[in-house]
């Protein structure tokens, strides 16, 4: 069974009697503890692979006690640790595996003051114009072309967020359809509403006085974003009448 940081034994979540829950019933569980959690936030911490609960044939989800603990440890040291989900699910991994894992340090005290470790803020990938280049499998007239729209943009050093690789791939495999970079400007500026929306939201977060509350301003960012992106697809497959596997 997995230790809680602070050693407890998951502070009494998980049930133990062994029988499967469905998402509801997990959610009044954890709000005792979390009255904030909604069923969007453990379907954003299952898309983020902290949890795997079991799917019925016809799809629902049915959480195990060993689930809903795991839960338990991520919302927790996401409340009182302001811990980045990756680093999160890897030492929760490494706690399963039976390793000697210590809670990772976000914070430290300075003059009274509490301070980021920059350690536990990876710099983001980034990618030169030449590897873009490569990795999509494009020209310099194409890149170019793309950037005069707005799909792809430089960073102020030149080089490019390693997602460019993954909006040139689609720009790509979207031409094989007919439809060119032009058509695609629609795309971009709805995406650029919804980050505007999710900013909004994060805002005052960032611009608070205490280091851990801006912290936690990007973990609510990239939630936000995870939500929206899944509201996008639902909307296009709903507007098409379609349904992906």
């Amino acid at each position: 069974m997995l230790k809680t940081p602070s050693g407890g034994a998951g502070h009494g979540i998980a049930a133990t009697d062994g029988r499967l829950m469905s998402i509801g019933t997990v959610l009044s569980v954890l709000r005792d503890e979390f009255p904030d959690i909604t069923i969007s936030k453990i379907r954003f911490l299952e898309s983020e692979g902290l949890v795997e609960p079991q799917r019925t044939p016809s799809g629902y989800r049915k959480f195990s006690a060993q689930d809903v603990e795991r839960l338990g440890h991520v919302l927790r040291m996401q409340r009182d640790h302001y811990l980045p989900l990756k680093v999160i699910r890897e030492h929760l991994d490494a706690m399963e595996r039976g390793e000697v894992a210590p809670l990772p340090t976000v914070c430290r005290q300075r003059d009274g003051e509490t301070v980021l470790e920059s350690v536990e803020a990876p710099t983001a990938a980034r990618i030169g114009r030449t590897e873009l280049l490569v990795a999509a499998e494009i020209g310099e007239q194409e890149l170019a072309e793309w950037e005069s729209y707005g799909l792809i943009a430089p960073l102020p050093d030149g080089a490019y967020d390693a997602e460019a690789v993954t909006v040139a791939s689609l720009v790509v495999e979207l031409g094989r359809f007919g439809i060119e970079p032009r058509h695609l400007r629609v795309m971009k500026a709805a995406a650029d509403r919804e980050a505007g929306l999710v900013d909004q939201v994060v805002a005052p977060l960032r611009r608070h006085r205490n280091p851990q509350t801006r912290a936690h301003a990007e973990a609510r960012a990239k939630e936000l974003a995870g939500l929206a992106v899944k509201l996008h697809a639902a909307l296009v497959q709903t507007a098409l009448g379609v349904r992906l596997p």
